[in-house]
């Protein structure tokens, strides 16, 4: 029986290391942290369930399938509750927006605020359920190996105007400031600033739209904790607290792992779910293909990092729904600072998460859960002592979500901690502290992304949001379709 090791385990990594398993190949998993997850870690405190990363589910037939291909059901395993509204929006002039997949209630917000743009908006929901056609579902789970492939997709992407950003085409259907703002936040998301990154990202409108959102009940954790148990329960081998530091290599194939604990073994595939510039640079730093991409890789542009701050209150709040987007007073500008120069701005724009919301259960009875989420520049153009510079910038947040939202916010703290850029560093591994990787921008989409499989070692393999298709959780789950497909693929040749 072929072996194969899968170096990670976040979404992307889970996703992977199952269709391996389920295709009857003895997979081994191998975790730096002492919990699954990745990005997706969870933290408890005070009676508090934190979940660290990612919380907005948005296209669960993609997780549904992972189950299927053992003839399990994801039900079975963990229960996704559905998020409604999706988001409430909120704007400093006292506006709110409830975004959501009630078509009627949606309308009528838009009219509210600008009759002329209820028709623009339906425009460009159909220009998204293209792109969404096109790019998600056509080509969401192919790898894109060889310049051809590339060439055979740029008809539809010059089709779709994806040299253009995404605020550019929702600009071009919705004429109000704020429903532009309420329509291109969602690159954000996946770490693209909506003024540069392609309009092809306008599919996420369009994949909501279609599934909706959802939410574990027990929080993000629940679900990466169920597909763990899908694993093992296929055979899958697991190794928590096992950080790889070598990546084996001769010639052009990969032949193993070493990790920090002493522990190697011999595999006939690798694939890495781990930070691309980590994986050549240092995992394969002693073959020369890790030295010359990892030098390439660090010349590419990444993503922002965040400054994410988790807090409990002995009191509930019934009125913030369960994912907020408050907008500060700038936007474009706001995004600029964070992109461009590298400013650590005295305003912001945080989404806010209300997991108690949808599931109390994740805090104490009469009390609620929160985490604060504010983008910043990674740590190439913002090198912060984010150690020393963490509780102040935590103070200004909190101050902020008080005086706007939560008052008495200071008055009924419970818990409170941060996770910083340098946090993403140390504890991710990501380089310059990124929390998405590459910025998704065209020149760095598709066969311009780290490749599903390395171009020289035949046998080395890559998933999650450094390859494509890129960030969220259906972007990195449809990464692990495209590469699972290479690799039981080239194993069985």
């Amino acid at each position: 029986m072929r072996k194969v090791a899968v170096i990670g385990s976040g979404f992307g990594g889970l996703a992977l290391a199952i269709r391996l398993q389920s295709a009857g190949i003895e997979t081994t998993l191998i975790e730096k942290r002492d919990k699954p997850g990745g990005r997706a870690y969870v933290w408890h405190d005070e009676g508090f369930t934190f979940d660290a990363g990612p919380t907005v589910i948005t296209d669960p037939s993609c997780l549904e399938e992972l189950f299927a291909l053992s003839g399990r059901q994801l039900s079975d395993y963990v229960e996704l509750m559905p998020v409604a509204p999706f988001y409430r929006l909120m704007w400093e002039d006292g506006a709110v927006f409830d975004y959501s997949n009630d078509e009627r209630a949606l309308f009528e917000q838009i009219a509210r605020k600008s009759p002329a743009d209820v028709e623009g908006y339906k425009r460009f929901l159909g220009y998204s359920e293209n792109v969404f056609r096109e790019g998600y579902v056509k080509l969401g789970h192919e790898a894109f190996l060889d310049f051809r492939s590339m060439i055979e997709a740029a008809p539809q992407l010059v089709r779709y105007e994806a040299y253009r950003s995404v605020y550019a085409m929702v600009a071009r259907y919705i004429r109000d400031p704020q429903l532009r703002e309420a329509f291109s936040f969602h690159t954000l998301l996946v770490g693209g600033n909506p003024f540069k990154t392609s309009s092809i990202y306008a599919l996420i409108h369009a994949l909501e739209k279609k599934w909706g959102v959802w939410f574990p009940r027990g929080g993000t954790h629940a679900l990466v904790t169920g597909l763990m148990k899908l694993f093992t329960d296929l055979g899958g081998q697991v190794r928590l607290g096992s950080g790889v530091r070598t990546i084996k290599a001769e010639d052009e194939r990969v032949t193993g792992v070493a990790t920090d604990d002493g522990w190697s073994a011999a595999f006939d595939a690798v694939a890495s779910n781990g930070d691309i510039v980590h994986t050549y640079r240092d995992l394969l730093g002693a073959h020369p293909r890790g030295r010359k991409v990892g030098a390439s890789l660090q010349r590419k542009r990444f993503s922002p990092s965040l400054f994410v701050t988790y807090f409990g209150l002995k009191r509930q709040h019934p009125d913030i729904k369960h994912h907020s987007i408050l907008f500060g007073p700038r936007y474009k500008e706001l995004l600029e600072d964070i992109y461009t120069h590298g400013v650590v701005a005295d305003d912001f724009s945080l989404y806010l998460h209300h997991p108690t919301a949808t599931d109390p259960s994740l805090a104490p009875a009469g009390c609620s859960a929160f985490y604060v989420l504010s983008p910043v520049p990674h740590l190439g153009k913002a090198p912060l002592d984010w150690e020393s510079f963490a509780p102040q910038y935590a103070d200004r947040i909190l101050a902020y979500l008080g005086r706007r939202l939560i008052p008495g916010l200071r008055d009924d703290l419970v818990t409170l901690r941060t996770f910083t850029p340098q946090d993403f560093s140390t504890e991710l591994n990501a380089h310059l502290g990124s929390a998405f990787s590459l910025e998704p921008l065209l020149w760095q989409s598709a066969w311009f992304r780290t490749h599903n499989r390395d171009d020289v070692l035949s046998n080395l393999y890559f998933v999650g949001a450094g390859t494509h298709p890129g960030a969220g959780v259906p972007g990195v789950v449809g990464s692990a379709k495209a590469t699972a497909k290479l690799m039981i693929a080239d194993l069985a040749a």
